[in-house]
């Protein structure tokens, strides 16, 4: 993939987007390298990558990671812990990022398909 960036940052992104399935075990991973053409030190690198299994029609339990890293900079990894439910043509997934920390997170993810 390859994107535009407009704004704060201006630029170019190009990005990557894949799925592994094996059964009822699923990994998927997608990423982006944010190339900031006014300013190097800017640019930085995304990546949102989770491991599922599936535990019944239409639910599935898993594994989450979240990764930026801005150029000349530490790494800001998140992990966490996903569930999710299908039904018809609509996919629920709730995140929990860093459990256990005071720094946690939760992401709900609502995806309709037709």
């Amino acid at each position: 993939m390859l994107g535009g960036v407009i704004g704060e940052v201006t630029g170019i992104a190009p990005g990557y987007q894949g799925s592994l399935r094996w059964r009822t075990l699923e990994l998927y991973s997608e990423g982006e390298f944010v190339i900031n053409t006014a300013d190097s030190s800017a640019s930085y690198f995304y990546n949102w990558s989770q491991l599922t299994l599936g535990v019944l029609n239409g639910v599935w339990v898993g594994a989450v990671i979240q990764h930026t890293h801005v150029y000349h900079s530490d790494r800001d990894i998140q992990r966490g812990l996903l569930a999710g439910l299908s039904y018809k043509s609509a996919d629920l997934t709730g995140y929990i990022f860093n459990p256990g920390d005071n720094a946690r997170a939760f992401v709900v993810a609502l995806r309709l398909s037709w």
